[in-house]
């Protein structure tokens, strides 16, 4: 009797990790904590976008959140508050 090993056909081939990249996209691992503000919280959640894109994609995410957190600070100065006084129709113009 002969003894048979058992062996994995030819075209299976193991996967292998992938050479190391130091140009390949990585997650950056940046902690983000939720400010209460759901459209700020979700600006910052747009940097995650990062993590999957190679350097040179980064700034259009970075300035995407850029102008939506100044976007979201201009509104603070535009809403509107108490109405302005008017003058009495009656008053005499001064």
């Amino acid at each position: 009797m002969s003894e048979s090993v058992s062996e994995a056909p030819a075209d299976v081939v193991a996967e292998a990790e992938p050479p190391y990249d130091p140009a390949a996209p990585a997650p950056l691992n940046v902690p983000r904590s939720p400010t209460g503000n759901a459209e700020v919280d979700a600006r910052l959640d747009r940097l995650a976008d990062a993590d999957h894109l190679a350097t040179d994609g980064h700034l259009e995410v970075y300035e995407d959140v850029h102008r939506g957190l100044r976007d979201a600070l201009t509104a603070l100065d535009a809403r509107p508050g108490p109405p302005a006084p008017t003058r009495h129709p009656t008053a005499a113009p001064q």
